[in-house]
Formats: structure tokens, C-alpha cells, sequence
């Protein structure tokens, strides 16, 4: 009987290990909750250690007082700011080193070096905004789900100062790079980072969603056809500004135009809008945005302010 309650303690045991948390683990991960496209921050928290399966959800029920839905697998409101579900057109979403989940909080198990932000937004515009860039220098330091992707920069002019300065951005944060021409062949598990001016931008895949707007992308901008003008949009999909050649102006944007890829795009119809771009790859000028539009040096999140 000894032996049978023994070996029935070890079972409980060896199944409490598969629910509950593991071994702590160094190398924490930060949460941060924005709303309206990341631009109003609401709360911030982080952590120095993991634990062995330690789940998004976890870590927001210790840090955050939230409610979930669907028996406990998704956010339903963080401190007190509810989703509105299927009856509305506002709800909570969540990005892991910029890169949106495709899994509820429950189901996504943290790694280290993650950088997960909360935003609060109307999908009604667009349903889907699959890449920001607000989480920079991820994802191209730690890559996505623990693993680590090369990084490749893709200039139309890989002598230029752009794309020079393109790559000097990514070695001040220690992320190894690679360069290519633009539209090189081999983009599948690359993390990619394409520096070129509009229309020649346009060949990378995805790039000609850029002339559909966010129902297409969930970039809050959209090209002419013509190549020679681009309209930023405010959050109801409405043109709140035109740039034209001349004015300096650079889009930042992040895309995901098929599953495994993810690509950085920085393009401008202009090359002081072009440089200007570059000079914004920096985590203080791209926090929690989900995309930018940068002239000079003032940085404004997108979609614009109504």
C-alpha cells in the first residue's frame, strides 16, 4: 500500500509540473499597454526571470488587473478598459516583438527578451494589423518564438548613405546584418529590412499593398498609383495629410506578406525623406507606434490624430 500511495504522489507530482510553472529562468520579458495605436501608454510592467512554460496570461494576471472571456484563453479588460467583442468594434490585441499573435494570452508561452504590448483599438477599419514597428529593435534582435532570424538589408543603392545608415542603426543595437539588392530571391525565415525610395520599393512582396490602404495591410497610408504622392490617413481610413516629393517625408512600416516572412520597409518619394527615415530607427522615436511617418526629425505615429 506504501508503494501504491508513493507512486500515486509521483503521478500528482509529475502532472502538477506539466500545469503549473517551472524552473525560473533569467531573462524576463516587458508588457506594455497602449491604446489607439499605441498612441496613449496606459500601464507598463516587467520582469527579470521566466519560468519554464510561463504563459502571456500568467504574467498579466500578477502584473495587471484584468478579465478574460472564453473560459479564461483571452483578454477581455486590462485595468478596469473593456473590449467591447462581438457586439462592438474595439477590443484588446497583443503583439509579441512587434509581430501580431495569431494565439490567445493563454496559449502563447513567453520567451526571453520578449517585448509584448496591449493596444486598445477600433477594428473596424482594419480587422488585421499583422506587424508594427513600435517594438524595435525587435524583432530583429531576438527574432520571434525564441528564435532567433537572420537579418538582411535591402537597399536600391546599397552605396548610399541610407543604406549605410540603415545598417549602422542595426549594429548600435548588436543585431548582425547581411545586405542584398533589393528583391532578392531567399526571403522565407529572414528578417528583412528594405531602405528604398517609392515606386522602386514596390517590388518587394507586399509592397503593392502600400497603394490599398490598412483593409489591405493595416498600415494607415496609401501610395497613388501614379507614384507620386502618399496620403497619410487618420484611424477612420480618411486622408488627414498628403506628401508630395519635396517634403522630406518617410514612411516606416512593418508587414507580413506571407506567413513566415516579415519584412521592415523604409521609403520615401524623396531622398531628405528617405535619410530622415533612417535617423528614426531608434527605440525612443518608434515606441509603441504601429507605423510612422518621419519629417526631419519630428516623428508622428500612425494613423494621424483626427
Amino acid at each position: 500500500m506504501r508503494r501504491i500511495g508513493a507512486l500515486i504522489a509521483v503521478v500528482v507530482a509529475l502532472g502538477g509540473c506539466g500545469i503549473g510553472p517551472g524552473e525560473e529562468q533569467e531573462g524576463g520579458a516587458t508588457v506594455r499597454v497602449t491604446r489607439d495605436f499605441g498612441h496613449e501608454e496606459i500601464a507598463a510592467a516587467a520582469t527579470k526571470t521566466l519560468r519554464e512554460d510561463q504563459t502571456l496570461m500568467r504574467l498579466m494576471q500578477s502584473k495587471f488587473d484584468i478579465d478574460t472571456r472564453y473560459g479564461g484563453r483571452f483578454v477581455q479588460s486590462i485595468d478596469g478598459l473593456k473590449g467591447t467583442g462581438a457586439s462592438g468594434t474595439r477590443d484588446w490585441f497583443f503583439f509579441v516583438n512587434g509581430v501580431e499573435s495569431e494565439v490567445g494570452a493563454a496559449e502563447y508561452e513567453l520567451s526571453r527578451g520578449d517585448r509584448v504590448q496591449w493596444d486598445y483599438r477600433p477594428w473596424d477599419t482594419a480587422m488585421r494589423v499583422p506587424a508594427i514597428v513600435g517594438a524595435f529593435p525587435e524583432p530583429f534582435l531576438s527574432g520571434l518564438n525564441g528564435r532567433r532570424r537572420p537579418v538582411r538589408v535591402e537597399c536600391d543603392d546599397a552605396d548610399s548613405d541610407p543604406c549605410r545608415g540603415a545598417k549602422d542603426a542595426l549594429d548600435r543595437v548588436h543585431v548582425p546584418v547581411s545586405g542584398s539588392s533589393l528583391g532578392a530571391p531567399g526571403t522565407e525565415q529572414v528578417t528583412r529590412l528594405v531602405v528604398a525610395r517609392w515606386p522602386a520599393a514596390r517590388v518587394v512582396r507586399g509592397g503593392s499593398t502600400l497603394e490599398e490602404g490598412p483593409s489591405a495591410n493595416g498600415i494607415f497610408a496609401r501610395f497613388a498609383k501614379d507614384g507620386r504622392s502618399l496620403d497619410l490617413l487618420d484611424e477612420n481610413g480618411d486622408v488627414a495629410r498628403t506628401v508630395r516629393p519635396g517634403d522630406g517625408t518617410a514612411l516606416i512600416a512593418a508587414m507580413r506578406p506571407r506567413a513566415e516572412e516579415l519584412v521592415w520597409l523604409v521609403t520615401a518619394l524623396d531622398d531628405q525623406g528617405l535619410e530622415a527615415g533612417v535617423r528614426a530607427l531608434r527605440a525612443a522615436d518608434l515606441r509603441d507606434a504601429f507605423a510612422v511617418a518621419v519629417s526631419g526629425r519630428t516623428v508622428e505615429k500612425l494613423p494621424l490624430a483626427p
